[in-house]
């Protein structure tokens, strides 16, 4: 799914709403999970999963189309961690 159908899946669910508001609605919410990962934060949705960071090492890489090696420096990565309810779905049949 695209941030465009999940638009459309909320707006169809709620047509009380306008579509400017849905659209308000989702962008606040993925700027409060971003903000809150970029500040070291976790943000945990029951049922769901939970996104964090994790830090990742210094290390050496290879630049694949010349072949030379490149420091890779160190840096955070974003981290899901599916929820017991979302496994059990996925895993179901």
């Amino acid at each position: 799914m695209i941030r465009s159908e999940l638009l459309q899946a909320l707006a169809k669910e709620n047509p009380e709403l306008r579509i400017e508001d849905v659209e308000r609605a989702v962008d606040t919410f993925f700027d409060e999970v971003t903000d809150s990962l970029a500040q070291g934060g976790r943000v945990e949705l029951r049922g769901f999963g939970a996104f964090s960071t994790r830090q990742r090492e210094a290390r050496k890489g290879r630049n694949p189309r010349t072949g030379d090696t490149v420091e890779v420096p160190e840096k955070r990565v974003p981290y899901f961690k599916p929820g017991k309810e979302m496994r059990a779905r996925l895993n179901v049949g």
